[in-house]
């Protein structure tokens, strides 16, 4: 049981990161359970990682000491209802449903006293590249928090806060792929109203985007300077820039992410 980690559920998200802590070897593939309901889906499961899977959270909540509960947010007073007599003092249990809070985990598990962590992934998990803050409960030890960071740094990059920072996370790293996308979308259709294929386009822009964001990463460098490297006096890229602080580009994004921020914290309230 000690080094045994269960999914509830089987979804994306769930299998991501089964894939990325096998790939990582926090676990064997016989270390892992998940139980999904959905036959053909458990089916798929077992064939391409290896792992057991079972149909139901009762069935394999006894033989893991953390359980991660990979379900919808309209479902999870449902699990939880079922998985309360099956747990104990010894478990971990982490929750990486959106607007899920720890006082709802704790009061859906009351008067087992297993330890809570709350987590915010984002999608790019599905690829290795995800973004994602944990929250612990007030009963879990340091040695909790390595492993949920361990768990979600399989799958990407992950950072710990207080669980009152989690709208700000869910409407910023969150949220923040679609924004990424629609300016991917953006930047595309305007290769191709320059001119360009929408192939040769996309691909220019995918490439670019993705280079800058490596370029950021591994200089250290302020975006701000970043930007500057690539603005010559009297050049292209100050024309596009100027247009675009004209928009209020800097502060359309800002709004963004305050209204989704504003929005989680209407959805969790």
């Amino acid at each position: 049981m000690e080094k045994t980690i269960g999914f509830i559920g089987g979804g994306r998200m769930a299998e991501a990161l089964v894939r990325g802590i096998l790939r990582a070897g926090v676990v064997t593939a016989a270390q892992v359970c998940i139980a999904e309901p959905v036959a053909a889906r458990r089916d798929d499961l077992e064939k391409q990682y290896g792992v057991r899977c079972v149909p139901a959270a009762a069935d394999m909540a006894g033989d893991c000491a953390t359980i991660v509960l990979a379900v919808k947010p309209q479902v999870m007073a449902a699990v939880l209802e079922e998985l309360r007599p099956c747990l104990g003092a010894g478990h971990l249990v982490i929750s990486i449903a959106a607007g899920i809070t720890l006082d709802f985990l704790d009061q859906g598990l009351a008067g087992t006293d297993c330890r809570l962590i709350r987590v915010m992934p984002n999608t790019p998990a599905l690829v290795l590249e995800g973004a994602a803050a944990i929250s612990a409960g007030p009963n879990c030890t340091d040695d909790d928090l390595t492993l949920a960071r361990r768990l979600f740094e399989a799958v990407g990059k992950a950072v710990v806060v207080a669980e009152t920072y989690m709208d700000a996370v869910t409407g910023l790293s969150g949220s923040g792929p679609a924004y990424v996308f629609d300016f991917i979308e953006a930047l595309t259709d305007a290769g191709v109203k320059a001119g360009l294929s929408r192939d040769h386009a996309q691909t220019l822009v995918l490439q670019t985007i993705l280079g800058s964001v490596r370029l950021a990463m591994d200089s250290g460098k302020h975006p701000a300077e970043l930007k500057a490297m690539v603005t010559s006096p009297g050049g292209t890229t100050i024309a596009g820039l100027h247009i675009m602080a004209r928009a209020g580009f800097h502060g359309i994004v800002m709004d963004a992410v305050e209204a989704a921020v504003k929005r989680s914290a209407e959805l969790g309230g």
